[in-house]
């Protein structure tokens, strides 16, 4: 199997958060929001596994990870533990896995860029 180890994190991290709301049973606007930042994650940690230079993909999946955690807050879910909880450590998951990943992207990036 090919590509960084943070970057297949990120993939099964962004497909947890795409399939969450089989486990905390969440619907609506918050369900939705947690779907579209898992998709993200997923479309950036492929792209990152594709394109290992690309270092605004790992950027991307240190956003998404920072908005993840925010959800509960934002779309009123702090209340529900199994939502909540899902959120804020996918979230605190895949933005470390965004961080821990863009030194491996900016060192692809340079060694594409001196060939």
């Amino acid at each position: 199997m090919r590509g960084r180890w943070d970057d297949w994190a990120a993939v099964a991290a962004g497909f947890a958060a795409c399939v969450s709301w089989l486990w905390h049973g969440m619907l609506g606007t918050p369900m939705a929001a947690l779907f579209l930042l898992g998709m993200l994650t997923l479309f950036a940690a492929v792209l990152s596994l594709t394109r290992p230079g690309l270092v605004a993909t790992e950027a991307v999946v240190l956003v998404a990870g920072v908005l993840m955690f925010c959800t509960p807050w934002a779309f009123g879910f702090a209340d529900d533990p199994a939502a909540a909880w899902t959120a804020w450590l996918l979230g605190a998951a895949i933005a470390v896995l965004g961080v821990v990943g863009l030194p491996s992207a900016i060192g692809a990036h340079g060694r594409a860029a001196h060939r």
